[in-house]
């Protein structure tokens, strides 16, 4: 039986429940739904979350309306982390793992390397330190890694990227390593089965440009390589609208 996993930055958790993301998710059902940047703390996650019926943990930020990352399944993890191992990083909420029978389920927001690169040595590092740990985690059992990377890794995979070789997620050192993580033996799952430009995941606000489809991809489903041959389908689901991001599907069949 296939489990279908879905991830989705939803650019705060309140805003976009004032957008149809409950009849988004009774409408997809994903059997796993990893958010991003949901900017919220425990003491104001909205109750029509808490009441949907998953399992659900959550990592924030420590500066409120800042990042945090949460995971809802209907599964029950054999266990729950919440920290790479970090300070810098752990108290931005940009992690959490829940661990499964067949596999490993990290959900990611990535660092943003900011206009003029300020932060790109902070994501540098995070990117550095996340593939040690994942790294670490596929000796025990294979690893599902997504979320909002904040770098398009292949001038295929924005609209623009002659005019943006300087810009923050498509600067040189981002994609390095997005390529870094590719060759430590995991899959870009989108790329596997589609070739095709002109497929997005995020739209900027401005200048109509979701209209236009001049976006970046910049959100991923990257497995280990010893697992491909079981997803069946990995999907952009530019449809929803609740975000300046879509979702992305994942759909993996551990018993074939």
């Amino acid at each position: 039986m296939s489990t279908k996993i879905h991830s989705w930055n939803v650019n705060g958790i309140r805003a976009v429940l004032k957008k149809d993301f409950l009849d988004y998710i009774k409408e997809e059902n994903p059997d796993i739904l990893c958010i991003q940047e949901i900017k919220a703390q425990e003491d104001t996650i909205p109750n029509e979350i808490k009441e949907l019926g998953y399992y659900k943990d959550y990592s924030f930020a420590k500066k409120k309306g800042y990042s945090g990352v949460m995971i809802l399944s209907k599964e029950k993890p054999i266990s729950i982390s919440k920290e790479i191992g970090i300070k810098e990083f752990d108290d931005e909420g940009r992690y959490i793992l829940f661990e499964f029978k067949d596999f490993y389920m990290i959900n990611c927001y990535f660092p943003n390397s900011q206009p003029e690169l300020v932060r790109i040595d902070f994501k540098n590092k995070f990117n550095n330190d996340l593939l040690n740990k994942i790294n670490e985690l596929k000796k025990n059992k294979p690893v599902i890694l997504t979320g909002d990377f904040n770098v398009a890794h292949e001038e295929i995979d924005l609209k623009n990227p002659k005019t943006n070789t300087m810009n923050p997620g498509f600067y040189i050192d981002e994609r390095n390593w997005f390529t870094k993580l590719l060759e430590n033996d995991f899959v870009d799952t989108f790329r596997y089965f589609n070739k095709e430009p002109d497929n997005y995941t995020w739209w900027s606000y401005r200048f109509s440009a979701r209209e236009k489809n001049i976006g970046w991809r910049i959100d991923y489903f990257v497995v280990s390589k010893d697992i491909i041959k079981k997803v069946k389908e990995s999907n952009i689901l530019k449809d929803y609208y609740g975000s300046d991001h879509c979702p992305i599907e994942l759909i993996i069949d551990f018993n074939d």
